[in-house]
């Protein structure tokens, strides 16, 4: 059997000039944890042109989605911003990556610290319920520069709290702190000042950071990576991956919400 898949391509949504994201069809018998990565690609001079994307999509789910740059000189994201629905790309047969929570010893909180599409393997972590059956807390931190970067923003705070399989753990558990860098916005600074200031905590209303209680998994950028463990303090409750890339408690402006 062939180690990859041709699936074809079902949605594909631009969310700025320089980010976009899309959804293909999934074999039946491709099979990842929440948060692992799988290589895609197309077909160069019929050469197989590859490289990892993190699955974005739930382990549950009958499609496959994937978040990426737009850069206009990459190998792979040259042609992959030009999909449209009904072009076929290259899948994996198998995934794999460190970023699952069984990587994780049991905690209180779990903190996910994304910048850019460092989001993506966070988005398969919230939608699965064990996530929520092993913390009492779950906090997703989005960092970007831009406030049209802060992607599925929406489907984090209006569609997932309504879904039948985690809204009622979505609601109760999940705080959801997007912030920016370089425009106006409600929450702004980098993630790693938003920890080490302290900020970051008594805006959701948790305690700083505990090995005893908390358990934290990274990604993003060079810099987040390179600096996340540093201003995370404790090595022993930190996981990170690079990408060189009553009340609902999902929140948009660290607020509860009626």
């Amino acid at each position: 059997m062939s180690k990859f898949s041709q699936e074809k391509v079902l949605s594909v949504h631009h969310w700025t000039d320089n980010l976009f994201s899309f959804t293909t069809t999934r074999n039946p018998s491709f099979c990842f944890r929440s948060g692992e990565f799988t290589m895609i690609g197309r077909k160069v001079d019929e050469k197989p042109l590859l490289r990892a994307y993190s699955l974005a999509s739930a382990h549950y789910e009958n499609r496959l989605e994937f978040l990426s740059i737009k850069a206009p000189d990459g190998p792979l994201t040259s042609r992959l911003q030009h999909l449209k629905e009904g072009d076929e790309i290259i899948v994996s047969r198998t995934a794999t990556g460190t970023l699952v929570i069984d990587n994780l010893g049991d905690g209180r909180n779990l903190y996910l610290i994304g910048t850019g599409t460092g989001l993506a393997p966070f988005l398969s972590v919230i939608k699965d319920p064990e996530t929520y059956l092993r913390f009492e807390n779950v906090v997703l931190l989005h960092g970007c520069r831009r406030v049209a970067e802060l992607a599925y923003g929406e489907m984090i705070t209006e569609k997932l709290p309504c879904g039948e399989l985690v809204g009622d753990f979505v609601r109760y558990q999940l705080i959801y702190y997007p912030t920016v860098t370089r425009d106006s916005f409600c929450n702004r600074g980098r993630a790693t000042d938003l920890i080490i200031s302290g900020k970051l905590f008594a805006e959701i209303e948790l305690p700083e950071l505990e090995p005893q209680h908390d358990r934290i998994m990274i990604c993003g950028s060079p810099g987040l990576v390179r600096d996340g463990p540093r201003a995370i303090g404790g090595e022993g409750v930190c996981r990170w991956g690079s990408r060189q890339a009553g009340a609902i408690r999902v929140r948009k402006k660290v607020r509860r919400t009626k």
